[in-house]
């Protein structure tokens, strides 16, 4: 009953406080302590404030302050501030733009924040048209690719060409690669097989090597045909190759490979096996690890190879962010899958099935490029993890899309933009950090700068061991003496010798009570609390403290919010009692750009699938949902008839990604490809395919005509109803004819049998004499 009455006032006490406000409920003591308790709260430094008696809080909202008589330049209320320092206009098109090319909008810009406080701003992104293009080919040759080797050989120029449609600043170079040059990996025995590592199949080939650097990017496509002309295949030993190798020193030495800082950087990886990762190396007693440096010798090889084990796939997604390389894995289907599982961890990355003999290479780059051109998504490098980043995306036709920092489905010269909020929930041990918001493989980038407003400007002058402080028994800050360890009390007037029980009254919320809930010392009648190593203990009473709040997996309010008293105080973008629900809902968006795929609803991140039968990460498996037919109808109607549901509420840009085909008639696809028909809202016939090709890639082929019913011919309803008429009287009058004969023949057949039955009474006339005569001969016997 103690225990519980406690409680009870202590819930009391902390709601009183929460009556007045946020500022005065903490019972903060130094200025930096009131600044971070909201960014509403302000300090007033001003000497005489609050003394003869007053219980008036030093720390309190600014009009309250300035209310009780704080002088103005005594309050200390750092605002938030957000300044953009360079903000050059975006260009249209690369070419004729001087040397200068601008994608990202604003440039630079600077904010000050306090803690809890946030900042609003916008990032613009746009495509520019006819963007110089670097090219760098980087083939493997071993020897299963000798018949891709030999077709590259034709393909230069037209490679050239078809990039050529796309940019008319086009660079091209070339590089190869095997796999480490020591044993497992190679042939070693007999010596010949180091020279020659075909000699066990009585074939010539070229020593193997790990990777070398064999053309620059140049804009001459001859010297390209001609390199490639003169490289010859080799043989490793194991199945697995050295490509990650490769990768790394293309992306690294920029300098030998010739990458333009304005420019897009393609690397096309070209390959029909697996790749060896980090941690191969040990096979071979290779264990120190990659440093993503580059060691490139005079003749170009790489020259660390039987040194540093293969890199890992962060350490490449770190350079390759660093130096803006899209990478372009164009690999054969026996291991696409493969490679389609490293580019979901490899931002940036592309990923097209081969042909056996890489005939189809340049259709995959130039729809690896088109791809990439058509979507935009943003990357934080070096952002402090007490500043917090919430992003609404505005895609295509205005549409805002919450907590999502990408824009796919683009074409060249969209522009695109993102809402970003940042918020400090902290206070980092610098004064300021600069950090950047750039597109993935883009060379252009948001620098932001964040002065962290944690302290105030009165703490410059603090005075230690001040004689305002009883003489020399604190340190005067703010308006406020911080006293030494023993004293207490606003001037620091009280000590521990001067304890008297009788003050302890004073110290207990109730006589039963502890005194200052069993956490400080009761001096001069007021509570001194501990210091506690798990945080800040305060309250009129100790009551109050900041780390007893609820947990999640053994972190304080999720370490996504504040303890205040007992109470979970959620960052931007968290939410519930221990803030462990994330209100983002990008993590929820599926491939088509649904929410849950449409079949369930996104609750803290992860989706709850509400559809009978649908499940997944996004509910995109759903057997028993309606079929592709039926999904991709309001597709057809929105993007190439303007119409339907998706036109109506515009967001048919959002969900429908299909590329639309207009044709006169539906193609046969022996393979991933569905025929569809519906019937539209004017009673048509609507055709249409849904088909997939081998890269993924989704697209539509509408029939350019629907079948719709024909309008009714005048002629012939008038005819037709003329015929109609005419017949119905012709049938009339048979039928009347009919029944007037059935009629007549029943009356002659009545007639005769009546006729039948009469009897007639015979007589003789007398005077009757007939007309001849009868003579008998009496002779006549018979014979």
């Amino acid at each position: 009953m103690k225990a519980l009455t406690e409680t009870v006032l202590l819930l009391l006490l902390f709601s009183n406080a929460c009556d007045s406000n946020i500022c005065t409920s903490r019972g903060v003591t130094t200025c930096q302590q009131c600044l971070a308790v909201d960014p509403s709260c302000a300090w007033c430094s001003q000497e005489e404030f609050g003394r003869g008696g007053s219980s008036t809080s030093r720390c309190d909202l600014k009009q309250n302050l300035l209310g009780e008589g704080c002088r103005e330049d005594a309050v200390e209320f750092p605002s938030s501030t957000l300044t953009v320092e360079t903000d050059d206009p975006l260009s249209d098109k690369a070419s004729g733009a001087g040397g200068t090319v601008t994608q990202v909008r604003p440039q630079k810009l600077s904010m000050t924040l306090r803690p809890g406080d946030a900042k609003r701003f916008t990032v613009s992104v746009k495509q520019v048209e006819d963007y110089p293009v670097d090219l760098y080919y980087l083939m493997d040759l071993s020897f299963s690719m000798k018949d891709d080797l030999v077709r590259l050989q034709t393909l230069g120029n037209e490679l050239a060409a078809t990039m050529g449609r796309t940019t008319s600043n086009l660079r091209m170079g070339f590089g190869a690669f095997v796999d480490k040059t020591v044993s497992p990996y190679m042939y070693t025995y007999p010596p010949e097989a180091v020279v020659n590592p075909c000699w066990g199949i009585n074939q010539q080939c070229q020593a193997q090597f790990g990777f070398k650097h064999v053309l620059s990017l140049t804009e001459q496509v001859d010297r390209f045909t001609e390199e490639v002309k003169k490289q010859q295949v080799s043989r490793n030993r194991d199945a697995p190759e050295g490509g990650f190798d490769a990768i790394m020193q293309a992306v690294v030495c920029k300098d030998k490979i010739g990458w333009r800082p304005d420019a897009s950087h393609l690397l096309v990886f070209t390959t029909d096996a697996k790749t060896h990762i980090a941690l191969d190396g040990r096979i071979a007693g290779i264990v120190q690890p990659n440093d993503g440096k580059c060691y490139l010798d005079d003749d170009n090889n790489y020259n660390k190879s039987t040194v540093l084990d293969y890199p890992s796939l962060g350490l490449m997604t770190e350079k390759m962010s660093e130096n803006n390389i899209n990478l372009v894995f164009a690999v054969t289907s026996y291991v696409v899958q493969l490679y389609k599982e490293y580019s979901q961890l490899i931002p940036g990355t592309t990923v097209g099935t081969l042909s056996d003999d890489s005939g189809n290479v340049i259709q995959l780059i130039e729809q690896a490029y088109a791809k990439i051109r058509s979507k935009v998504q943003l990357e934080l490098l070096g952002v402090p993890e007490e500043l917090n980043l919430a992003f609404n995306a505005t895609c295509l036709n205005g549409e805002v899309i919450p907590g999502i920092r990408s824009c796919s489905g683009l074409k060249i010269g969209d522009t695109v933009s993102f809402s970003v909020e940042a918020q400090l929930r902290g206070c980092p041990k610098e004064k300021s950090r600069t950090f950047t918001i750039k597109p993935l493989g883009f060379k252009d980038s948001l620098e932001v700068t964040v002065d962290f407003a944690c302290g105030c400007a009165c703490e410059a002058t603090a005075e230690e061991d001040s004689p305002l402080c009883n003489n020399g028994n604190g340190t005067y800050e703010c308006g406020v003496c911080q006293c030494h360890p023993g004293h207490l009390g606003p001037r620091c007037e009280c000590s521990v010798e001067d304890y008297r029980p009788s003050d302890e009254g004073n110290c207990r919320p109730t006589p039963d009570s502890p005194i200052c809930s069993g956490r400080g010392d009761c001096l001069c009648g007021q509570c001194s609390c501990h210091s506690n190593e798990f945080g800040q203990v305060w309250g009129k009473f100790c009551e109050c403290d900041d780390f007893n709040c609820l947990r999640f997996k053994g972190a304080l309010c999720s370490d996504h919010g504040k303890c205040n008293c007992g109470f979970c105080q959620c960052d931007a973008g968290w939410k519930d009692e221990n803030c462990n629900c994330t209100t983002r809902t990008d993590t929820c968006m599926s491939s088509i750009g649904l929410l849950c795929s449409g079949r369930g609803t996104c609750e803290c991140g992860v989706c709850q699938c509400t559809q009978p039968g649908a499940y997944g990460a996004t509910c995109e498996k759903c057997p028993t949902c309606p079929d592709s037919c039926t999904i991709k109808k309001k597709c057809v109607e929105c993007q190439h008839f303007k119409r339907g549901q998706y036109t109506d509420d515009n967001s048919c840009n959002r969900i429908c990604r299909d590329e639309i085909q207009v044709t006169d008639e539906l193609e046969f696809h022996d393979r991933n490809a569905v025929n569809c028909s519906y019937k539209d809202e004017n009673d048509c016939i609507v055709h249409f395919q849904y088909y997939e090709d081998e890269s993924g890639k989704s697209i539509l082929f509408v029939v350019k005509e629907a079948e719709c019913p024909e309008g009714p011919d005048i002629l012939v309803v008038l005819l037709a109803t003329a015929g109609a008429i005419l017949l119905l009287g012709l049938i009339g009058l048979l039928i009347w004819k009919l029944l007037v004969t059935i009629h007549d023949r029943r009356e002659f057949a009545k007639f005769e049998e009546e006729r039948a039955k009469a009897k007639w009474d015979t007589g003789n006339n007398p005077l009757y004499k007939g007309a001849t005569s009868t003579f008998t001969n009496v002779a006549y016997r018979g014979n």
